[in-house]
Parts: structure tokens; C-alpha cells; sequence
């Protein structure tokens, strides 16, 4: 039996264990996609106690509370004590036999706080202890927390009208051993279907653009430029954009002005077919404003949000009641490259499905729109949210070595709220390292350990480096 997440967990075979140890351990991390409040970075926040930095944004920790029948007061609420609600944990933890929750808490003790005990409600109190002493150090804050683990850069996730007033005091500042980098996050750009969207566009994103009036698809991506330029005088390369499903249905001018009018005028919600065709025409554009930049874009999909309308009322969005949606997205995603692609406006792009099932079909897409602007032009994301495990990782790789090129990947991002989770890398990495040295030692794969250790110290951080060139 072996033992319990020790150096070589996860790593089944000798080639494996010195791919990890020798070449995807020593790795800087490049987090290319998170999302961290960068006040916390900015104001180099210091964390009161374990279940403040661990409870306080993490809704994976969240769902496995809510699973244990714990009530809502004591995982989101202010009715009981940090320490009830770390026991509360501590007592669910035990539960999740097979999570990645289970191994990303248990990995988080070990490389922050020198923490080999095994959580559970019996010794809670002794490593809440532990913790809330190391994290009274001035490098367990959060810039020494970034430093300790080894991050080189961080791409938070913001929202078009931000002023960015944290990028900018970080860069100010000088202090962050991390490149802090804002992400134009167009959602709400997007969502015309959402209650709210047309005050936003009037008084959020017209007032940011110093716009008086929108009304217009005109003035709609007028705003957008502004708001592109005043990202991108601020460092932003890189873009992002969540939606329901991948949608492609071309319209006429006049008729996406007449969609816009009626809703931002509070005339109306807009039919599924008008949302669709306005949430092409904004993609298409931004797909052209990214390219001429040389920015990345990233798009997400099929994540079926908000699921209890309840506890929405209650909490609002990204509480952790999210789920897993099916769509046949494969045209409308080819179709929307496709038409990027003719005229020469298809950017680097990063494709992610919140369902697994469509490994096969984005990976399939990467060889049809390559390019010489960079290797593996368009890129399939990592296991994301509810695929961020062990069989979920393995499973995308699998699929992506099999009908793409899994050399030209950029790994994976943390994705994360918290400040914590930066051993989610080590996770990854582990699994890939496990991936390829399976490979070899089934005789799939020479054993040539220098073209080995650089295929992992590629996928690890350098294929990020090069592909994104901030």
C-alpha cells in the first residue's frame, strides 16, 4: 500500500517520477486565467484566520459543505464563528473520498503550512492552530504567498467598465514578485438577455467610455474600442468571454439595431434568435479587435448557471449552485471561426467546454484553424471546474494527444478565487507527468529523457510564455 500523498503521489511509474521531479516541479507557474480580486494583491492582504483565507471565496468548499447538510449560516453566513465553520470542513472533508477537494486541501497544508496531519474533526482545532500560526508571518500575506509559490504571472478577470484602479497601484507599487495583468471579461457586454443589461450599458460602460449616449450597435462598439484601448494602455492582452452556449447567427445592421433599441430603451426582452444574432455580431467584433491587437481570446461555454433560484435570490451569481449544460456547439463554434478565419481576424484562441463530452470535438477543430502567428494557434482550455480532476485531466489529455498535438499545450490556469490554490498546478502537472510516463513505459513513447523533460517543462510554463509573449 502506498503511502498517503507522499513525494511520488499520483506518479506510477520510475519515468513519471523523474519527469515530475526533475522537470515539472521546479517550473514557475503562469496563471493565465483566475479569478483573484486583485485588491487583495494590491493591498498585499493579510488573512486573519485558515477558514477566512480557505471559506471566505471558495465555492468548491462551498458545495461540499452544502453537501454534508451543513446550513447555509455556516458556510456563507455570519451567524457562527470562522471556527465553527472550519470545523464544519474539517468534519465534511472526510466524506469526499476521491475529490480533488480532499487532495487540494491536503496539498495546501503540506506547501503552506508544513502540514502533514490529515484533516478531519477530530485534529481541526490542532491544525487550525497550525495554520492561523503560520499565516501571522509577513510571507504568508499575499504577495508572499505568490513569491512562495513561485508564480511569474497572474491574469485576473474584470469586467469592461473597471477602472483598474488595483492594476494600476500594483504596478505603482512595484512590490508584487508576480506580473498582475487585467482580462477584458466581455460578459456583460454580452448578456442582453439579463435584467439590468441595458442600465449597464448606459451608465456603467457608457460613462467608462465617456460616452453620453448608446443606443446603437454603432455606439456599442464604439464603447468597446475606448474601453479596449484604456485595458490595453494598462498591459491587458488577453480576453475573455463565458456564454451559456456558442452561438452563430449573422444579422443585418438594421436589424441588430433594432434588437438594441428595443431592449436598451426597456421595450422588451429580446427573442432567443435576437439574442443569438446580437451575441454574434459582438463576437465577431471583438474577434477582429483581439486579432488587430494580438491579443488572446478565451471563450467558455456550456455551463448551466444558477440552477437553484432561491438560493440565487439570496447570494446572486457564482455561489457555487452551477451545473454542467449540453449543447451541440460544434457548428456554431466552426462557423464562428470559420468567419473569423476568412478575412484574416481569427486570434489566438483559447476554446473551453464545461461538458467533457466536447473534448473530442474541440480538439478535433485545433489542426483545421492553425497558423504560423504561434504554435498551437488555437488551443483547447484545461480541464475546467467540474472536469478539474483526476479522471477529467487525464481524459482531456488523452483525446488531445490523440487528434491534436498535446507538445504544443499551454496547461493549465488555476481558475480560482483563491490565493490558496496555487498547488492545483502540482495537481496538474502530477497527472501529466503520470499521462506521459505511462506512454513510455508501455512502449508507446521512446524513452529519451531529454526530449521527455523538455516536452514537460514545455506544457508546464515555457508553451504559455511563448504563446501569450506579454
Amino acid at each position: 500500500m502506498k503511502k498517503f500523498m507522499d513525494e511520488d503521489f499520483l506518479l506510477q511509474t520510475e519515468t513519471a517520477r523523474v519527469l515530475y521531479h526533475e522537470h515539472a516541479a521546479p517550473m514557475p507557474i503562469y496563471d493565465y486565467h483566475c479569478h483573484i480580486n486583485p485588491r487583495e494583491i494590491a493591498e498585499n492582504r493579510e488573512f486573519r484566520n485558515i477558514a477566512q483565507a480557505w471559506l471566505g471565496t471558495d465555492t468548491y468548499k462551498w458545495r461540499l459543505l452544502r453537501s454534508n447538510a451543513v446550513s447555509e449560516s455556516c458556510v456563507t453566513g455570519s451567524e457562527v464563528s470562522s471556527r465553527e465553520k472550519f470545523q464544519y470542513f474539517a468534519e465534511s472533508l472526510s466524506r469526499a473520498i476521491g475529490s480533488p477537494l480532499y487532495h487540494w486541501t491536503h496539498l495546501e497544508l503540506q506547501r503552506y503550512f508544513d502540514c502533514d496531519l490529515i484533516l478531519n474533526g477530530e485534529n481541526a482545532e490542532k491544525i487550525w492552530d497550525i495554520c492561523n500560526a503560520r499565516l501571522q508571518a509577513a510571507d504568508m500575506r499575499a504577495q508572499g504567498i505568490i513569491e512562495h509559490s513561485n508564480v511569474q504571472v497572474i491574469c485576473t478577470t474584470d469586467d469592461p467598465a473597471s477602472d483598474l484602479k488595483w492594476h494600476t497601484k500594483i504596478k505603482e507599487d512595484g512590490k508584487c514578485p508576480a506580473e498582475v495583468l487585467p482580462t477584458f471579461r466581455a460578459d456583460s457586454i454580452l448578456n442582453i438577455e439579463d435584467d439590468g443589461w441595458d442600465a449597464y450599458m448606459r451608465y456603467e460602460l457608457g460613462e467608462a467610455a465617456g460616452m453620453d449616449d448608446i443606443s446603437t450597435m454603432a455606439d456599442i462598439r464604439d464603447a468597446i474600442v475606448k474601453r479596449l484601448d484604456y485595458f490595453a494602455e494598462r498591459g491587458c492582452q488577453i480576453a475573455d468571454q463565458a456564454l451559456p452556449y456558442m452561438v452563430f447567427a449573422p444579422a443585418k445592421e438594421y436589424e441588430l439595431d433594432d434588437v438594441v433599441g428595443k431592449v436598451i430603451n426597456g421595450k422588451g426582452m429580446p427573442s432567443k434568435l435576437a439574442m443569438e444574432q446580437y451575441k454574434t455580431a459582438i463576437l465577431l467584433f471583438l474577434g477582429e479587435e483581439y486579432a488587430r491587437r494580438g491579443w488572446t481570446m478565451q471563450i467558455h461555454y456550456s455551463a448551466l448557471r444558477d440552477v437553484n433560484s432561491v438560493q440565487y435570490t439570496l447570494l446572486g451569481h457564482d455561489s457555487g449552485f452551477d451545473a454542467v449544460d449540453t449543447h451541440n456547439c460544434a457548428p456554431a463554434l466552426a462557423k464562428f471561426l470559420n468567419e473569423l478565419n476568412k478575412d484574416g481576424h481569427l486570434p489566438k484562441t483559447i476554446i473551453s467546454s464545461l461538458n467533457p463530452a466536447d473534448n473530442i470535438v474541440i480538439a478535433a477543430l485545433l489542426p483545421a484553424f492553425s497558423g504560423t502567428e504561434a504554435l498551437g494557434k488555437i488551443q483547447q482550455g484545461a480541464a475546467w471546474w467540474f472536469n478539474n480532476n483526476k479522471e477529467g485531466i487525464e481524459a482531456q489529455l488523452r483525446i488531445l494527444a490523440s487528434i491534436s498535438v498535446l507538445g504544443n499545450t499551454i496547461g493549465t490556469p488555476t481558475d480560482s478565487r483563491s490565493l490558496l490554490s496555487y498547488p492545483r498546478h502540482e495537481y496538474y502537472r502530477r497527472i501529466l507527468c503520470n499521462f506521459i510516463g505511462n506512454l513510455v513505459e508501455n512502449g508507446e513513447y521512446p524513452a529519451d529523457m531529454k526530449t521527455l523533460g523538455k516536452l514537460v517543462e514545455d506544457i508546464s510554463y515555457n508553451n504559455a510564455c511563448r504563446y501569450f509573449a506579454f
